[in-house]
């Protein structure tokens, strides 16, 4: 047996499996949805099929069609093995397969899910870094291409052209400026805007929420070390401004996951005053719910920016210590802020944004806040399953 037969996850990746990775993580990326445009083998396991069934869609893909009798039977062996899920769609309560190009859901799996020791390398975590900020400078580069580009991802993802603030797609100079685009201010209207008992979602975004971090890790964050104190501080055990949030142990969350189709800027849930802001280096894995519901502490590793509000809630409660944390993960370029320190502001209005990738957002409350979440947000959750939401939207009152 060679030397680096069983190399130690200290060490570097021995060069059997270390350029291998390297090189299929590097094709996962540049055949992505964003880079590729809309090839109609990365839709969903559902949509592949319709495609073989109807013999419309490229011979490529009609080879599916042979071995599963149904979309839905595809959609659920990609959800048993874990490389997929379901997310219920909050308007229209229909129960959807995630779209998702297949090969970066099967680089997925067999890099978090799969039981295999890739992420114990420090060498693993150093690639995906890597590969990010390649694809950084790629989604920032301007001139010919990036059109064609944006064009690719709008078809693929369908998404609605009417909602954004600018919709002439060539006034968007590179990718990054049109993943991070605006919308009208009609697009997202708030749910009570003037009543403070009222908590809306922050984002567009496949939501969870939890009453207390226990019923989190119990039903969603499989991390062993995910704490309300390593979430907000990191490794900084000097840190206090954030000392009424790390000191309860019932503090409620707002897990709002950003798929790369979705609009990018998030919100304030609460109107509120910006006391504090920090960022906390990390990792970039995926915050796909492969990752989150392994035995990898994503939230606490990955790199992110920690913002604390002091928020009106109503009568009583007007200066509510907030956590809104901002986390970065695998090609998500920059988390930007729209806001400074002292700055006021509304239920509802922008905080910041994030550049290409998938991202989230968790919003951590005291218990002192007094949150019932809206029924159908805690049920889904409760049964291990995603809410697609929009900016706006009620989720919670005060009680």
């Amino acid at each position: 047996m060679s030397a680096n037969a069983n190399p130690s996850p200290t060490g570097p990746l021995p060069d059997e499996m270390g350029k291998p990775l390297e090189e299929s993580l590097t094709h996962i990326v540049a055949n992505s949805e964003a880079h590729s445009g809309a090839k109609r083998d990365q839709l969903a396991p559902s949509e592949i099929r319709a495609d073989a069934v109807h013999s419309h869609g490229p011979a490529s893909t009609k080879w599916i069609a042979h071995f599963f009798p149904s979309a839905e039977t595809v959609d659920k062996l990609f959800t048993y093995e874990h490389m997929g899920n379901y997310v219920i769609d909050r308007q229209t309560g229909r129960k959807i397969f995630e779209t998702m190009p297949v090969y970066v859901r099967v680089g997925m799996h067999l890099l978090f899910v799969s039981g295999c020791t890739y992420m114990t390398y420090p060498s693993v975590e150093q690639l995906l870094e890597k590969q990010s900020i390649k694809q950084g400078k790629i989604y920032d580069q301007t001139g010919e291409g990036v059109l064609e580009h944006i064009q690719s991802f709008v078809e693929t993802y369908q998404l609605p052209l009417d909602e954004l603030l600018v919709q002439d797609l060539t006034q968007y100079p590179t990718f990054n400026s049109f993943f991070s685009r605006r919308l009208k201010a009609t697009a997202r209207p708030i749910t009570s805007p003037e009543d403070p008992t009222v908590l809306v979602s922050p984002a567009d975004c496949r939501m969870t929420v939890f009453q207390t971090v226990d019923q989190a890790k119990q039903f969603w964050i499989k991390g062993k070390k995910f704490t309300i104190p390593q979430l907000l501080n990191g490794d900084d055990t000097t840190e206090t401004r954030f000392s009424a949030l790390t000191d309860d142990s019932k503090c409620s969350l707002v897990i709002a996951r950003l798929a790369p189709q979705d609009y990018h800027r998030f919100h304030s849930p609460v109107e509120g005053t910006l006391v504090a802001l920090k960022e906390i280096k990390g990792e970039l894995y995926t915050v796909n719910p492969q990752a989150i519901n392994e035995d990898l502490n994503v939230f606490t590793l990955n790199k992110r920016q920690v913002m604390l509000l002091h928020v009106n809630l109503g009568p009583g409660r007007e200066a509510v210590p907030v956590a809104f944390v901002a986390v970065g993960a695998m090609l998500v370029g920059s988390i930007g802020w729209s806001k400074q320190l002292g700055d006021k502001v509304s239920k509802g209005e922008e905080l910041g944004w994030f550049q290409y990738g998938g991202s989230t957002c968790i919003v951590v409350f005291p218990s002192s806040a007094g949150l019932q979440f809206d029924a159908d947000l805690r049920n889904n959750s409760e049964r291990k399953t995603e809410t697609l939401v929009r900016v706006g939207m009620e989720i919670a009152k005060v009680v």
